[in-house]
């Protein structure tokens, strides 16, 4: 019998430290649209099979494992006291391609991916666990993390569009696949039909998993992709190629270089993670003051510590280029939308978030949904790192405080996106340096700067 929630307090689970156990059923009420919703949206999870066989050179199935098994890590967050959507790290995808592509392909280059994550996990866990998350991203100037977020959305947007890249692959279908995504997700005009129109409120409440739809049928039509060939049954990862020769249990423990050459990169990723962790924490603040009946407590230490334990553990079992993230924004969103529509919507913000993931780990065991889109997995991909590459150099420029910082700013993104993190953090410092000399750290704030970009 599941245990009802008293009004104004959090819903009920067990504790567990600094975590707290809830589990579908017994602490929460599980919520059937969410769970539909996550069934067709695990398309999004399979993106990132593409990136895997690009560089890693990954069997198709050996790359389904691997989305499988962070599939089912999803999970540990609602589970454990996190009432988000956790996801990729998107904006560091590109970052990280890069890194790892300048090691030769095969067991030195899934090494150095291997080294990476560990380090990813370990570092977060150590943070959260010790709660100096602030301090840590505080000690960077706000210049280089500026630079460093935009740089990543450059990285992303490059990735689509140089010569040879997912753009000459399917031109027609990412053109119209992304035009109608932007208008549908930025456009100020549809988000006046939203608020006026039933059915453009629920288009836009489901992301991008329309436009992805609409993908399967456009890329046939123009030639870009096959028709889905669809097959019934259930998916079929090859787990054993994938632990013998991708993981540590096959090739061995990388050498101590790896993890050494990692540091800026690593560095890098995790001034972009934590900007997911803030926009987590502000939309469950706004979501709080709406449903007044349901406590909602966001804890950025004990989130630190379940990515942290993802990638961790993601490094060992199976490496994942997208990596383990604290959040997928869209989604997020379009969940906590129908949360504040109150008690009968849905109960708790847990029972939307677990059930969306649940949903999401049950399509991926689904052949006829995995075979619907597997044609047009790189369009997905490639709308997902354009979106991803829109709202980073959106969010990047905000992060400046005044016209000095956006043009360190500047110079940091492009070093960034054509040289990599280690070069991008020594320029970012020399110029920090030369610019603010003793305030290095403090930088300047232009008020009439910062007022101009809020307006």
């Amino acid at each position: 019998m599941r245990q009802q929630r008293i009004d104004g307090q959090e819903t009920p689970y067990w504790p567990a430290g600094p975590f707290k156990i809830r589990l579908p059923f017994l602490h929460y009420r599980f919520e059937w649209p969410d769970y539909f919703q996550g069934l067709l949206m695990c398309a999004v999870d399979l993106a990132a099979i593409p990136l895997m066989i690009e560089l890693l050179g990954m069997p198709f199935e050996v790359a389904l494992a691997v989305v499988m098994m962070n599939g089912i890590l999803y999970l540990t967050h609602h589970l454990l006291g996190d009432p988000v959507i956790p996801g990729w790290i998107t904006p560091a995808i590109p970052l990280l391609m890069a890194y790892c592509a300048a090691f030769p392909e095969g067991p030195e280059r899934v090494h150095a991916l291997i080294a990476f994550q560990l380090m990813l996990g370990l570092f977060s866990i150590f943070i959260g666990a010790s709660g100096l998350a602030h301090r840590v991203v505080q000690l960077i100037p706000q210049a280089i993390k500026s630079g460093i977020i935009i740089g990543a959305g450059i990285a992303a947007v490059i990735s689509v569009f140089k010569v040879g890249g997912r753009f000459d692959s399917f031109p027609f279908t990412i053109t119209i696949a992304v035009g109608i995504a932007f208008y549908v997700i930025f456009s100020r005009h549809f988000a006046k039909l939203k608020a006026t129109s039933f059915i453009f409120g629920a288009i836009g409440k489901l992301g991008i998993f329309p436009i992805v739809a609409l993908a399967i049928v456009v890329a046939p039509v123009f030639g870009e992709a096959p028709w889905p060939t669809i097959e019934w049954g259930i998916s079929k990862p090859d787990f054993t190629t994938l632990w013998k020769e991708y993981t540590i249990f096959g090739l061995g423990f990388p050498p101590l270089s790896m993890f050494l050459t990692a540091i800026p990169t690593v560095l890098a990723a995790y001034i972009v993670l934590f900007g997911d962790v803030l926009q987590s924490k502000a939309i469950l603040e706004e979501a709080d003051h709406a449903r007044l009946d349901e406590k909602i407590d966001y804890n950025p230490d004990r989130a630190h510590m379940i990515f942290g334990a993802r990638n961790s553990v993601m490094s060992i079992i199976g490496p994942d280029v997208a990596m383990c993230g604290p959040l997928w924004a869209a989604m997020h969103v379009v969940i906590v939308e129908r949360f504040t529509q109150g008690k009968k919507a849905m109960d708790s913000i847990f029972g939307g978030a677990g059930s969306f993931r649940w949903g999401t780990n049950t399509g991926l065991l689904l052949m006829p949904i995995v075979t619907l889109v597997q044609p047009i997995l790189g369009i997905a991909l490639a709308l997902t790192l354009l979106i991803q590459g829109y709202v980073s150099v959106r969010i990047g420029v905000m992060e400046a405080r005044s016209q000095r910082d956006l043009g360190i700013a500047g110079v940091v993104a492009a070093v960034l996106a054509t040289r990599g993190a280690a070069w991008a953090f020594g320029v970012g410092v020399v110029l920090c340096i030369l610019v603010y000399g003793r305030d290095f750290f403090r930088g300047e704030v232009d008020e009439t700067f910062v007022k101009d970009m809020k307006d």
